[in-house]
C-alpha cells in the first residue's frame, strides 16, 4: 500500500459521483484536504472534456483530467487539450466495416475534440438509429459516412438487446495491436479507442508531467475501462459497486460510490 500518495487518480461516474451524479460533501472536503497539502486530483474519465466542467467544480479540481479512456489529456484550469490519440477515418471506416460482419445490427457514434475553440466540427456525431446511453446526450445524428469522416477520440458502438460484456465478447477479435476495446457502463455500450490508448497511458502522462511516480499514485474505478488503470498505479482502489473485473485487479475494495467510499480511503491520509 502507498504510505501517503502524492497523486489521487479517480475515475468520475460511479466512482468519484454518487448515485446522484454530484460529488458528497464529505468526499469533496477529502479532496480539499489533499489538495492543501500538496497532493493533487487527476479526474480519470471516459467524458469528454465538455462534460467535465461541473464535476471538477465539485471536486475543486482545476488541473489535469485524463478523458475519453486515456485519449485526451485536458488542462481544466486553462481549458485547454494538450494533446490527443484518435482514430484516423479510414481505421474507423475498417472497424465499422468489421463490427458489421462481427455483431450485424450495430450502430455507430464518434467523439471528437475541435482542434480550437472556434471550430464548427460537432464534438459528437452518431448514426440515425443511434441510441444514446445517458440522458443528458448531446449528439448530433449524421450518416454513417459523416459520422466516420473525421479522426475521433473513440468510437462508441451500441446494439439492442446486449449487455456490454456480450458485445465485449463479441468483438473480442478486434482487440489487438490497433484498437482498444472497453465499456464504462454495462448498458450495450462498447468504446473503441487507438493503439495502446488506456486510463493507465494516459495518466502515466499526466504523473509523468507532475513528476511523481506510479508508486505514488492511489487510483479509484469501478468499471473494466479502470482495469488498466488500476494495475498501472502503487494502490488501485475498487468500489464496492464495480464490476467484477474491477474486483479482481484491486489492490483494495472501499464502500461504493454512495457510500462515500473514496473519501474513507482518503482520510487515512488527509
Amino acid at each position: 500500500m502507498v504510505e501517503t500518495p502524492r497523486l489521487i487518480a479517480s475515475d468520475v461516474d460511479g466512482t468519484l459521483l454518487g448515485p446522484d451524479e454530484r460529488v458528497s460533501p464529505r468526499t469533496a472536503a477529502a479532496v480539499r484536504r489533499a489538495g492543501a497539502a500538496g497532493v493533487p486530483l487527476v479526474l480519470v474519465t471516459g467524458r469528454p472534456p465538455r462534460w467535465l466542467h461541473e464535476v471538477a467544480r465539485a471536486a475543486g479540481t482545476t488541473g489535469l483530467a485524463v478523458c475519453a479512456n486515456g485519449a485526451v489529456l485536458y488542462d481544466i484550469g486553462a481549458d485547454r487539450v494538450l494533446w490527443t490519440r484518435t482514430l484516423d477515418p479510414v481505421r474507423l471506416a475498417d472497424l465499422a466495416h468489421e463490427l458489421d460482419h462481427l455483431m450485424p445490427g450495430s450502430t455507430v457514434a464518434a467523439e471528437r475534440v475541435p482542434e480550437s475553440p472556434g471550430s464548427t466540427l460537432a464534438p459528437f456525431v452518431a448514426e440515425h438509429a443511434y441510441r444514446h446511453a445517458w440522458a443528458f446526450s448531446d449528439h448530433h445524428a449524421r450518416d454513417r459516412a459523416e459520422v466516420l469522416g473525421h479522426p475521433a477520440v473513440k468510437l462508441l458502438v451500441r446494439h439492442p438487446g446486449m449487455t456490454s460484456g456480450e458485445m465485449a465478447r463479441a468483438l473480442a477479435p478486434l482487440a489487438g495491436d490497433d484498437v482498444c476495446v472497453t465499456y464504462s457502463t454495462d448498458a450495450g455500450l462498447i468504446e473503441l479507442s487507438a493503439r495502446a490508448v488506456t486510463k493507465a497511458t494516459g495518466l502515466a502522462d499526466a504523473a509523468q508531467r507532475l513528476g511523481v511516480e506510479a508508486a505514488d499514485v492511489v487510483a479509484f474505478g469501478d468499471m473494466p475501462n479502470d482495469v488498466p488503470m488500476l494495475r498501472w498505479a502503487g494502490h488501485g482502489v475498487a468500489m464496492a459497486n464495480g464490476h467484477p473485473e474491477v474486483l479482481a485487479v484491486a489492490d483494495e475494495v472501499t464502500a461504493s460510490h454512495s457510500e462515500d467510499g473514496v473519501a474513507l480511503v482518503l482520510e487515512r491520509w488527509f
